[in-house]
């Protein structure tokens, strides 16, 4: 499997950086392209806003989490794992990528998934079996019983003669925020001037390596409500990978954007969806992205992010997950 370096520019090795490379699973770099009518429609200038395409990564249906996947398998190879195991909703996109660098590497890979089965699988669901993926149902449990869960399947499979590899909620530690520290650079390659990087705040890994990379002021996060304290999780790990004194309340964060809850649609991130899909021909996630681009008209609409200034929107990916949610039908209808 090829593999990459990423030592940083001034040859020096951060202390946190690990003893192994990362996996190539993807497709690098993302490209990065002009988005003028929704520059428009959303109150910039035709040249201000770019979106990065990182639902362009490759490997079943890709998305964000590959760039996570890369080392956070990496280093469950590392250690000779047989099995990978990761927890997520019915419609994670990370149980997808899982799943789906597991059967790149020739990997068996059990996703813990929070909820009961259904009573017919649809988006991201019926990827993880095409995949070849073993589920298995954790029932109405909070984050802290997922994990238990989690925690109690790796037990099960370890006492049973395998070697499993527990893979964190979202692909997000201090190893898989290392994928967005990456991409961080990639983006600064490719924009230099970028005043603003708009992305979906999950489980905080994404958010946390484009902070390290781009500084804390140049990178807004919209929290989706996957994960209590996500703010916090971002100053954990963008402070493990910077060397750079980092304060908690340098990070940007807009919390409007959240609704009732992680799974749900807003009219807000609705309308968002329409407006990106209408205007550029590009289709969003109703979870992350289309979140993310509400919260930048919200931004917009407030002064947060004026005319003038080049802002890039983070695509994600998650379209998966697009045909496995509840309420896109009457949306469209």
């Amino acid at each position: 499997m090829e593999s990459r370096t990423t030592e940083p520019a001034d040859g020096a090795v951060h202390p946190a950086d690990p003893p192994f490379s990362p996996l190539r699973l993807g497709t690098w770099p993302t490209p990065l392209e002009p988005a003028p009518r929704l520059a428009e429609a959303l109150g910039l200038r035709s040249d201000d806003l770019w979106i990065k395409r990182d639902d362009l990564t490759g490997l079943a249906g890709g998305g964000n989490k590959i760039r996570k996947l890369e080392w956070t398998v990496a280093g469950a190879l590392a250690e000779h794992a047989d099995t990978l195991v990761t927890t997520g909703a019915a419609q994670s996109n990370h149980a997808r990528l899982t799943a789906a660098a597991g059967a790149r590497l020739g990997l068996d890979v059990v996703l813990v998934l929070g909820g009961k089965p259904p009573t017919a699988s649809s988006g991201n669901l019926l990827l993880d079996s095409l995949l070849g993926a073993r589920l298995v149902w954790a029932g109405d449990v909070d984050a802290e019983g997922l994990a238990a869960a989690a925690r109690e399947t790796t037990a099960q499979l370890r006492k049973a003669g395998a070697a499993p590899a527990l893979i964190p909620f979202g692909g997000s530690s201090v190893l898989g925020a290392r994928g967005y520290l990456e991409a961080g650079r990639e983006l600064l390659g490719q924009c230099p001037d970028v005043r603003h990087i708009v992305v979906a705040l999950g489980s905080g890994g994404t958010m946390a390596g484009l902070v390290a990379a781009a500084g804390p002021r140049r990178v807004l996060g919209v929290d989706t409500g996957a994960r209590p304290e996500a703010e916090a999780a971002v100053h954990e790990y963008a402070r493990a990978l910077t060397r750079d004194p980092l304060a908690a309340e340098d990070l940007r964060v807009r919390t409007d954007q959240v609704g009732a809850g992680y799974g749900t649609l807003t009219r807000q991130t609705a309308d968002a969806l329409s407006l990106a899909a209408r205007c550029e021909g590009i289709a969003l996630d109703p979870v992350y992205t289309g979140r993310a681009l509400a919260g930048l008209r919200a931004a917009v609409r407030d002064g947060e992010i004026r005319p003038g200034e080049t802002t890039v929107l983070m695509h994600t990916g998650g379209l998966p997950g697009f045909f496995g949610h509840s309420a896109i039908p009457a949306m469209l209808g």
